[in-house]
């Protein structure tokens, strides 16, 4: 069930950049502290992209990102490294190390693929509910209710409405 929810939320990324000229996407917003919905689909993207390019090494450092400004500025790109990531998503699951620096001191933590997937699907629904505080100011768009919403939160309010 994870790879498809992870597809779900790529999907509707893809389907909301499809939608954005590049303009809107780079523009900043102001409920956002002047952050734009390409440099939150961009940090969406490279954490995923962290994630498998050092899956055979087995030590994932997040913050060891390439910070790409393409993504953050083409909605052509970001979806085609979007794709990308769909597709090479559904690996082995396998001990990882992940690696970070805090304070100056170094910490490492015994992970594994599944669970880092699980973080990155998380990550990736956080940033799109702050994605979604942009996108009103875009009239012409359109996404789903639930979008940004957490799988669980989704649960909950179909429970109720039961």
């Amino acid at each position: 069930m994870l790879i498809p929810s992870i597809h779900h939320s790529l999907n509707e990324m893809i389907g909301l950049l499809r939608q954005l000229s590049d303009r809107d996407y780079t523009n900043q917003c102001k409920a956002l502290s002047h952050a734009t919905i390409g440099e939150h689909t961009r940090h969406i993207i490279e954490m995923f992209q962290c994630l498998e390019n050092n899956y055979e090494s087995g030590l994932v450092n997040y913050d060891k990102r390439a910070r790409n400004i393409l993504i953050q500025t083409s909605t052509a790109f970001a979806i085609e490294s979007l794709l990308a990531i769909r597709k090479n998503l559904d690996k082995e699951n396998k001990p990882l190390r992940l690696q970070q620096i805090v304070d100056g001191e170094e910490i490492l933590i015994d992970s594994n693929y599944f669970r880092e997937l699980l973080y990155n699907l998380e990550h990736c629904i956080h940033h799109q509910a702050l994605i979604k505080v942009a996108i009103h100011d875009c009239e012409t768009v359109t996404i789903d209710a639930n979008f940004g919403v957490a799988r669980s939160t989704i649960e909950y309010r179909n429970q109720c409405a039961q």
